[in-house]
C-alpha cells in the first residue's frame, strides 16, 4: 500500500492514522513517523500558499441572433449522415477517417498525453528499485578468496510538501483531456469535408446534366438553323449566332465535367480508396436531395457550444496553465525527500558463509533553494504569462464558435428563405423558354429571343441546384460548428 499525499483539509496529525504504513510499530516506521512529524511545520507553510485555481469568464450572447434551423423532423447531432439512407456518404467518411493524417496525429498526440499523464501522476508516489550485485576476490578481513553477493530494495519518495508535484500532475490530467476533444475535432472536420466534397459532387452531377441537356438543345437548334440558311429562309449572322451558342455550351460541358472530375479526385485523396472503384460507387449511388432540417441545436449558445470540443480543449489548457504556474510558484520552496533500504548480503569463502540482513530509513533530504540568479522566478513569470496567453485563446475560441454558429445559422435561414421564390422561378422561366422554343420553330420568335430565353431558364436551373448545395453545405457547417455531437462527460471520464 503506498503512502498517501497529504491533503490540506486533513488534520496534520490525523494524517498518521491514514497512512497504515506510518501506524505500525517496527523501528524503521517509528523512524518514518519522526521524519513526517519534522515536515509537518514546512506542511503548514506549503498549505498556506496553496490557492484555489480561478475561473476564467468567456462572453457568450444570452440567445441566437440568427433563426433556429427547427424545420421538419431533425436527427441526432453525432453520425447524422448514417440517418439520411446514404450508405456511401458513411462508408467514405469512415474510410478517409481511417486514412487521414490530421486524425493519426490527434491520435498521437492523444497516447502521448496520456502517457505524460502517467508520468506525472508517477511522481507523486515512491519509487522502488531492485539492486543486485556479485563479486569474487581477495577479501582482506578473511584473508582468502571469497564470493560476496548482496541484493536488496531501495525506495525513495519526495512528499510534495507544496504541491508543485500534484500541480504537475493536475496539468498533464487537463492536457489529456484538451487532447481527447481535440481527437474527436479532427474526426468531425474529416467528416464534415468528406461531406462537403460528396455534396459538391452530387451539385457538380446535377450540373453536369443541365449542361449537358442545353448543350443538346443548343445543337438541335443550331442544326435547325443550318438547313434554314442553306435553304435561303435564315441569313447567315443568324446561323452563325446559333452555331457559336452551340459550342459556348459545349465548352461550358466540358467545364462542368473538368469540376466534377476534381470532385472525384479529392476524395480519393481523402479517402484513399482507388478511383475506379470510387467512380462505379458513386456512379451507383442514387441521387439526393437536401433535407429541411437534420438536427436541431440549442436555444441557449452555452448549452451548443459546449459541445464544441476546440473550445473545451481551450478551456482545459487555462486549466493546465493555472496548474503550472503553481508548480512553478512550489518550484521557489524547499524540497524534501525520504529514502530507504532493505538488503541480504552473502559472504562465502571455502566452505564457510556467512549472511547478514541490512535495513536504513533516511537520509531525510532538505534542499533550500538559496540563489539561482532569479532562474526560478522567471520561471514563475514565464508560466504566468503562458496562462494569461491561454485565457485570451479560451476566450477567442469562444468568440469564433459563436460567430461560425450564427454565420451558419443565416445561411439557413436565408436558403431556406429563397428556397420557394428560386423553385418557382426555374419553373416559370423553363415554360417560357419551352414556349418561346415552339414560337421560333413556327417562325414567329427570332433565334435572338430563344437564346434569350434559354441563357434566363439555364441561369435559373442553375441556380436552383446551387441553393441546394448551399443549404446543405450550411447544415454541415452548423454540424461542425456545434461540434459534432461530441460529448464532454465522457472525455472527462476517460481522462481521468
Amino acid at each position: 500500500m503506498a503512502l498517501r499525499r497529504i491533503p490540506c483539509s486533513v488534520n496534520p496529525l490525523s494524517f498518521l492514522q491514514m497512512n497504515p504504513l506510518l501506524s505500525d510499530s517496527p523501528p524503521w516506521a517509528r523512524g518514518l513517523r519522526r521524519a513526517v512529524l519534522l515536515a509537518l511545520p514546512l506542511w503548514l507553510t506549503a498549505c498556506a500558499l496553496q490557492r484555489p485555481a480561478a475561473q476564467v469568464e468567456a462572453p457568450v450572447p444570452s440567445a441566437w441572433q440568427a433563426p433556429l434551423p427547427h424545420h421538419g423532423q431533425a436527427a441526432d447531432l453525432a453520425r447524422w449522415w448514417e440517418r439520411q439512407n446514404d450508405p456511401l456518404l458513411a462508408d467514405l467518411i469512415a474510410a478517409a477517417q481511417a486514412a487521414s493524417p490530421d486524425l493519426a496525429q490527434a491520435r498521437s498526440r492523444l497516447a502521448q498525453a496520456r502517457a505524460a499523464q502517467v508520468s506525472a501522476g508517477a511522481a507523486l508516489l515512491p519509487s522502488l528499485d531492485a539492486k543486485a550485485s556479485a563479486s569474487r576476490g581477495f577479501n582482506e578481513q578473511l584473508g582468502a578468496l571469497a564470493s560476496t553477493a548482496q541484493a536488496g530494495l531501495q525506495a525513495s519518495w519526495e512528499l510534495d510538501l507544496f504541491g508543485g508535484n500534484a500541480a504537475i500532475s493536475d496539468a498533464a490530467r487537463e492536457r489529456l483531456a484538451g487532447a481527447g476533444a481535440q481527437w474527436h475535432e479532427a474526426r468531425v472536420s474529416v467528416a464534415a469535408e468528406v461531406a462537403l466534397q460528396v455534396t459538391g459532387w452530387r451539385a457538380c452531377v446535377q450540373q453536369l446534366h443541365i449542361a449537358e441537356s442545353d448543350a443538346r438543345s443548343r445543337g438541335e437548334t443550331a442544326r435547325l438553323s443550318q438547313e434554314s440558311e442553306k435553304a435561303g429562309f435564315t441569313a447567315p449572322a443568324t446561323q452563325a449566332l446559333a452555331s457559336a451558342s452551340f459550342s459556348d455550351a459545349r465548352v461550358r460541358a466540358e467545364r462542368q465535367r473538368m469540376q466534377c472530375e476534381i470532385h472525384v479526385k479529392t476524395l480519393v485523396a481523402l479517402t484513399g480508396l482507388d478511383e475506379p472503384t470510387l467512380h462505379a460507387r458513386l456512379a451507383a449511388a442514387p441521387p439526393l436531395t437536401a433535407p429541411q432540417a437534420l438536427f436541431a441545436i440549442s436555444a441557449v449558445p452555452a448549452q451548443a457550444l459546449s459541445q464544441r470540443p476546440d473550445v473545451y480543449a481551450a478551456e482545459r489548457e487555462v486549466a493546465a496553465a493555472s496548474a503550472e504556474v503553481g508548480a512553478a510558484r512550489a518550484d521557489r520552496y524547499p524540497r524534501l525527500g525520504l529514502s530507504g533500504s532493505v538488503g541480504r548480503g552473502w559472504v562465502r569463502t571455502g566452505d564457510a558463509s556467512v549472511s547478514s540482513n541490512t535495513w536504513s530509513m533516511g537520509p531525510l533530504a532538505l534542499a533550500l533553494p538559496l540563489f539561482d540568479s532569479g532562474r526560478r522566478a522567471a520561471q514563475v513569470d514565464a508560466a504566468a504569462a503562458r496562462y494569461d496567453a491561454a485565457v485570451q485563446v479560451y476566450r477567442a475560441q469562444v468568440r469564433k464558435a459563436v460567430s461560425e454558429v450564427e454565420q451558419a445559422l443565416l445561411q439557413l435561414a436565408s436558403t431556406a428563405a429563397r428556397s420557394a421564390d428560386a423553385e418557382q422561378a426555374a419553373a416559370g422561366y423553363r415554360r417560357s423558354f419551352t414556349a418561346t422554343e415552339a414560337r421560333w420553330r413556327a417562325g414567329l420568335a427570332s433565334l435572338v429571343e430563344l437564346e434569350d430565353a434559354r441563357r434566363t431558364s439555364l441561369a435559373a436551373q442553375t441556380a436552383l441546384v446551387s441553393l441546394q448545395q448551399e443549404r446543405m453545405t450550411a447544415w454541415i457547417a452548423l454540424y461542425r460548428a456545434v461540434g459534432g455531437g461530441w460529448d464532454a462527460s465522457q472525455t472527462t471520464a476517460n481522462a481521468r
